[in-house]
């Protein structure tokens, strides 16, 4: 079964479907969140799915076990914590599919999740478009805001004073909390947990950058794809439940650690050098203060914790950058 668009709907037609994309899931600790998520893709792969490729970084939670008894799952155990990033092209590099849809373990797909996407992006006037997004929803049945802009400074500083808490500047960040999420339309960027991408794009861009371990990689390709060409869409006519958080949710000192290391690199990348220096700045001087104060005043004091531990393990690698410069 196949869709197209017609007077702003879906429409309908019975043909023959060859078998277009590979699926790459990166497993880290994931728990039963990675069965269930495998599970729904076994349901409603609808013989579009050549190849399911589980890439697991070195889970010690036996996660990858409870895939051992299932058929139509290939499974590589890395034996280490590659990074998102690189696991993210390892899997890409086992198939040969048109498409690949990098899916993230704390997501769970419904019966129009493949089928509508691989229509839309199947349509001649659609070439255009290099990666596409769908609608995802949380475990309130609520849409998630999760479309983004490309980072700037302003954006970034707006995020890193906490700006974005306040009504009326909700949608100063990066990410698109000012917009409902209900219609579709081009974005610069769509989460990287349904992320649905022509091959061809994929590979003339060079893939993701394996310098961001994980964090960014995502907003650095899309940057690359729109370079190249391609616009990335937004498709708000099918739906995915996505947990969010996943694994990082258990390791938050590291998750904000890594996010910031990761901006800095993005900002060394894609930024003049001197926004770059002052991207360093505000993160290690500015952000440190404000997250502290807004954890004090809320009362986490955890959160307090968790900051101090994230932005000691940041100075150690921006001292680390001083010395042997950005890798």
């Amino acid at each position: 079964m196949g869709y197209f668009f017609a007077g702003g709907y879906f429409e309908c037609l019975y043909f023959e479907r060859k078998m277009l994309i590979d699926i790459v899931i990166v497993n880290w600790n994931a728990g039963f969140l990675l069965r269930e998520c495998v599970d729904s893709v076994l349901k409603y792969g609808n013989g579009q799915v050549d190849r399911l490729i589980v890439v697991d970084n070195g889970s010690t939670d036996g996660s990858i076990d409870l895939l051992d008894e299932l058929s139509g799952v290939d499974v590589i155990r890395t034996g280490d914590n590659l990074g998102f990033a690189a696991a993210c092209n390892l899997g890409a590099e086992q198939g040969h599919s048109p498409y690949i849809l990098f899916l993230n373990p704390d997501t769970r797909i419904e019966s129009t999740s493949l089928s509508m996407p691989l229509a839309f992006m199947e349509q001649p006037e659609n070439d255009g478009i290099g990666i596409c997004g769908i609608q995802l929803v949380n475990e309130q049945g609520a849409v998630s805001r999760t479309c983004a802009h490309f980072p700037t400074m302003s954006r970034l500083l707006a995020s890193s004073l906490g700006l974005v808490k306040f009504p009326g500047l909700r949608g100063s960040g990066m990410l698109m909390n000012d917009w409902d999420h209900k219609t579709s339309r081009i974005v610069d960027q769509v989460i990287g947990a349904f992320f649905f991408i022509r091959r061809s794009v994929f590979q003339s861009v060079g893939g993701f950058d394996e310098r961001f371990f994980v964090y960014f990689e995502e907003v650095d390709l899309s940057l690359k794809v729109k370079k190249a060409g391609f616009d990335s869409w937004y498709l708000a006519e099918t739906q995915a439940f996505h947990a969010g958080g996943g694994s990082s949710s258990k390791v938050k000192a590291h998750r904000l650690f890594y996010s910031m290391r990761s901006r800095i690199l993005y900002g060394f990348k894609n930024f003049p050098l001197y926004h770059a220096w002052l991207l360093v700045g505000v993160t290690i001087i500015v952000e440190p203060l404000t997250r502290m104060t807004w954890c004090t005043v809320s009362g986490d004091m955890a959160g307090v914790k968790n900051t101090w531990s994230a932005y000691r393990m940041l100075l150690k690698y921006m001292a680390k950058i001083l010395k042997d410069g950005v890798r």
